[in-house]
């Protein structure tokens, strides 16, 4: 979880804020599902867990990697929609992982569904992404940059 090689980091795509975030939380996601794997009521959760999460990243790569504005937007939104179910699972698992992880994972995920919102109208050009009466804030504090940076750095695990 340290370091990502070169061989990804290197690639064009990794300059989409989404991918690298999606590819943070699938090895997070790694971590936790070991965790869930350790309780008998969430070993389920565990393997729709870690599909989910892997699918984020995989569907932007794939989108990225796609010739039309449209087919660049249907990956993306197969990505958010794992993004959405990934959240969903860390919600259902969090009395396994704990309060406090399943909420750094879920607010990680909250910003990778906003950025994936505005990603998606701009290939889409006027189509709007039917969200249109829910308004995403990524930092509900005002703390903006700061929260986030505290998302990223200060990273809880499951015992």
């Amino acid at each position: 979880m340290n370091s990502v090689p070169a061989a990804i980091s290197e690639d064009v795509v990794w300059k989409i804020t989404a991918y690298r975030y999606a590819l943070f939380i699938s090895e997070l996601a790694w971590v936790d599902c070991e965790n869930l794997n350790k309780h008998r009521l969430a070993r389920n959760n565990s393997s729709q867990l870690i599909r989910a999460a892997g699918s984020i990243s995989a569907n932007i790569e794939e989108g990225f990697s796609r010739k039309s504005d449209k087919d660049i937007a249907r990956m993306y939104e197969y990505a958010l929609g794992s993004a959405r179910e990934t959240r969903g699972w860390y919600y259902e698992s969090r009395h396994a992982l704990g309060d406090e992880v399943a909420d750094h994972r879920m607010k990680l995920l909250r910003e990778v569904i906003q950025l994936l919102l505005t990603m998606i109208p701009e290939r889409r050009n006027s189509y709007k992404v039917r969200e249109s009466e829910v308004i995403y804030e990524t930092s509900p504090s005002g703390s903006g940059v700061e929260e986030f940076q505290d998302i990223l750095n200060n990273v809880p695990m499951p015992d």
